[in-house]
């Protein structure tokens, strides 16, 4: 079990930097000049990875299987009008190296793993829908690369027994997304504290697939452990195809991936302190002791000559009552803090 596992030089685990995938999906229309304009803008948005889909219509979904409610066409015939060219994968796989970004695809069958190893990719995406196809989970491993696996609609026994499968073949370099799959996601099925039950259970990095509309619920993830934020994105959410509707456009990309690295640096230590940086308002926001009236040097000074209130310079409020009945070494004038030098 591995707390820790590297895709591409990037530690992923608890503690490390959240590993940001802009998901394509089936968004680039079977048309590469949007397929690089999407790249383009997730390296603009600062993402770690561009994620594209590998499927096959034959392979993915019989002929006779009824369409969705949400749809119009039954699944064969939409996907069948929107897969990725296995020969466009080399190309796309070159650009996103060139912006610097890792090139990961959800592989779907044997010859999508293979295409996918060939051109070099740095791990393995595993839709939630495949946990249970072992014999594919296990050709997959067999490529030791880190796998992403996605546990939407998986019990805790199905996905206990994916890892099994995996790690019969030696692989132990795991990465599971919590996730909801329903295309958006309504935040009251997305149950985030389950990705604390994937942690605790099955001690390896959890991450979170995002389906809801918006990018708020995927920043309350980050603070709830994962490690890996999975986001649908287009160009235009008023494109025809299945995902457009509910993925974020690049302005939201971009603003996404700020907002959690903020949430990131304001994660901290845990260790309750003060910072440097609010040192003037420690010292000037804070209350003191203060004169309330000029005060004569040799008097004993009484409760009511006293007040507590800022600047915090002088004593400290709490002990008030070990300053009344003491003698002023110094005349004190109205609204000066006074110190232990003072009485």
């Amino acid at each position: 079990m591995k707390r820790e596992v590297k895709i591409g030089g990037k530690k992923i685990g608890l503690g490390r930097p959240t590993y940001i995938i802009a998901e394509v999906g089936a968004n680039h229309n079977r048309d590469k000049t949007i397929a690089k304009k999407l790249i383009d803008k997730a390296a603009d948005a600062g993402v770690d990875a561009v994620k594209f889909q590998t499927y096959k219509a034959e392979t993915l979904y019989s002929k006779n299987t009824p369409k969705f409610s949400k749809d119009t066409m039954r699944p064969y015939d939409l996907i069948k009008t929107n897969e990725l060219p296995l020969e466009w994968h080399w190309e796309l796989f070159q650009y996103a190296m060139r912006k610097k970004l890792h090139f990961l695809s959800s592989a779907f069958d044997f010859q999508a793993v293979d295409e996918l190893q060939n051109i070099g990719v740095p791990a393995f995406k595993v839709a939630s829908f495949e946990i249970v196809d072992h014999e594919l989970l296990r050709y997959i491993a067999k490529n030791k690369k880190p796998i992403i696996l996605s546990t939407g609609l998986a019990t805790l026994g199905e996905i206990e027994e994916a890892l099994n499968v995996i790690r019969s073949e030696g692989n132990d370099e795991i990465i599971l997304l919590h996730c909801a799959s329903l295309y958006p996601s309504p935040p009251e099925i997305v149950n985030l504290n389950v990705i604390q039950t994937l942690s605790k259970t099955f001690q390896v990095p959890i991450g979170f697939s995002d389906h809801t509309l918006g990018t708020h619920i995927a920043l309350a993830a980050i603070v709830k452990g994962a490690t890996v934020i999975e986001k649908h994105f287009t160009l235009d959410r008023m494109m025809k195809g299945p995902d457009h509707s509910f993925a974020i456009e690049p302005n939201e990309l971009k603003q996404l991936v700020k907002n959690i690295r903020d949430v990131e640096t304001a994660m901290g230590t845990g260790i309750k302190i003060r910072s440097k940086a609010e040192q003037e308002m420690f010292e000037k926001g804070r209350r003191s002791i203060i004169a309330a009236q000029d005060i004569k040097k040799g008097t004993k000074i009484e409760r009511e000559w006293l007040i507590v209130k800022r600047p915090g310079y002088g004593i400290k409020p709490k002990y008030l009552g070990l300053v009344v009945g003491r003698t002023a070494k110094r005349d004190l004038k109205t609204d000066e803090w006074i110190t232990w030098n003072d009485v």
